[in-house]
Order: structure tokens, then C-alpha cells, then sequence
């Protein structure tokens, strides 16, 4: 999560000014909060989220306590891949985050039967990375969503319209899913380059070669 802070400064001869910070990490907004805080002359310090929610300096030391065995600055890649031959969809999901000042990667597919076009496989890919997340126990932060599939990430980022019965049932889910969880997602599109880990998993699931890793990344 990336903060603002924002707090007055009084001089020793009682002039008052308004200072307000760029965006930063929340981790970096809280030692230098409390840096401030340590000169004896800076009143009412506060921090401002994303979705311009304020946070005391007391609430942000809880939150980055929290966090710090949880995971957290999460970023999820996602591709779908679908076989009109044989009906098979693959899933490839690649998660990087954080935990207990470390960072990993974790990468994961599956094919499965079921499903009736290639955006239906993207839906699939994407809701498989939340079930991931689930099972590593993230929740209630924000996180990016990265995939190359512009029908995904402009329908849940509501620029396009949900027309499809069937993408609209996974868009849904997608959502209720996130809001269970307590995600704030950012979700952006991608090129498929820049998602080639994912889509490289999504294939090797139709290739019948099945991956679950998770590594620690120097």
C-alpha cells in the first residue's frame, strides 16, 4: 500500500506551516513519520490511502506490524489458454509477493474441462491466482493484477460492458471473490511478453505438464 503523508510544522518561534509528501511505500511513510515525530514540532501527522482514507500514526504502525508476516505487495500475472479440438483449457497463474522480508515467487497451472472459449480460460486463470492467494493467506490489501487479456482487464475495470452470459457470471464471481478477500485490485493490461510466464504455464497445462512451485527470489 503507497501513502501520503501529510502534517504541520511549528517553529520554535511558533510559525506554522502544512507539509504534504509524495507517494511511498507505507513501510517508508511510517519511519519517516516517526523520524518527524521525533523533533518535538510536528503536529498532526496523518496519511492518506489511495481511496483517500486517513490513517493515524498509531493505525499505519499496527497495519505495517501486521503485514510484516503476511503476504503482501503482491503482484499476480494471469493468461488462459483454450484448445477447440479438445475442449481443454490451461490456467497459468505467476504470484510475486513478500513475507517476513522476503521475497517469492510463486507459479502454478491446471487444465481443466469445462469451459467453452479462451476469455472464459483468462476468467479461470485469474480466479485460480485468487485461490492461491487464499491458501497463502493474503487478504485485505491492495493488489496488481497483470494479464494480456484485454477483455479481462477492461471488463473489471469497467471500460467495457459484459455482454457475453457467461463472462458475465465470471466477472461476478471474480469480484465477489476480491471482496471477500478485502483486495483493493489495480488491475492493467499487459503485453503478452510481459506475460510470458504466465501464458508459458497456461500452455504447458494443455501440454499436460503440471507445475506448483514457489521459490525465493534473491
Amino acid at each position: 500500500m503507497n501513502l501520503v503523508i501529510e502534517w504541520s510544522y511549528r517553529s520554535k518561534k511558533g510559525t506554522e506551516t502544512f507539509f504534504r509528501s509524495e507517494e511511498m511505500p507505507a513501510a517508508q511513510a511510517l519511519l519517516i513519520a516517526e523520524d518527524l515525530d521525533k523533533t518535538g514540532r510536528t503536529k498532526h501527522i496523518q496519511f492518506l490511502d489511495q481511496y483517500d482514507s486517513s490513517w493515524t500514526l498509531k493505525e499505519l504502525k499496527s497495519y505495517v506490524k501486521g503485514i510484516e508476516t503476511e503476504p503482501h505487495n503482491i503482484i499476480v500475472y494471469f493468461d488462459g489458454g483454450f484448445d477447440w479440438e479438445t475442449k481443454m483449457a490451461g490456467l497459468g497463474c505467476v504470484i510475486y509477493y513478500e513475507q517476513n522480508g522476503k521475497s517469492f515467487r510463486l507459479r502454478r497451472n491446471l487444465a481443466i474441462k469445462g469451459l467453452i472459449s479462451n476469455n472464459e480460460a483468462e476468467y479461470a486463470a485469474l480466479h485460480l491466482c485468487l485461490q492461491e492467494l487464499e491458501i497463502l493467506g493474503a487478504h485485505h490489501l491492495p493488489i496488481k493484477v497483470l494479464g494480456d487479456s484485454k477483455v479481462v482487464i477492461n471488463h473489471l475495470n469497467e471500460e467495457w460492458p459484459v455482454i457475453e452470459e457467461s463472462l458475465y457470471s465470471w466477472a461476478n464471481k471474480i469480484e465477489d471473490k476480491m471482496r471477500a478477500m478485502g483486495f483493493q485490485p489495480q488491475y492493467e493490461h499487459v503485453s503478452r511478453k510481459t506475460n510470458s510466464e504466465a501464458d508459458r504455464l497456461a500452455a504447458q497445462a494443455l501440454a499436460n505438464v503440471e507445475v506448483l512451485a514457489i521459490v525465493e527470489r534473491a
